[in-house]
């Protein structure tokens, strides 16, 4: 749900996800592409990808973050070379 947030609304959905300076960044990158996305209209899609790879790589260091911690927790898997 997140990533189709990020998708439509690119700073809310950063907002959401609890990334307040990245939508800050997010708004600077709509400002600058619909006035260069008259001429290049590849660029009104800029927005919406930087917020969907920063909603990709918070999850994945939230993701990260939680199996270090249970392996502080709860040791290394069985079978893990040391």
């Amino acid at each position: 749900m997140i990533y189709l947030l990020a998708a439509l609304v690119p700073p809310l959905g950063l907002l959401l996800n609890g990334q307040p300076f990245s939508a800050i960044l997010n708004l600077l990158l709509i400002v600058v592409c619909l006035l260069l996305g008259l001429v290049f209209h590849v660029l009104l899609l800029v927005p919406s990808a930087h917020a969907l790879i920063a909603v990709h790589m918070k999850r994945e260091e939230r993701r990260h973050r939680e199996v270090v911690d249970a392996i502080r927790r709860y040791g290394p898997p069985p079978g893990y070379p040391r």
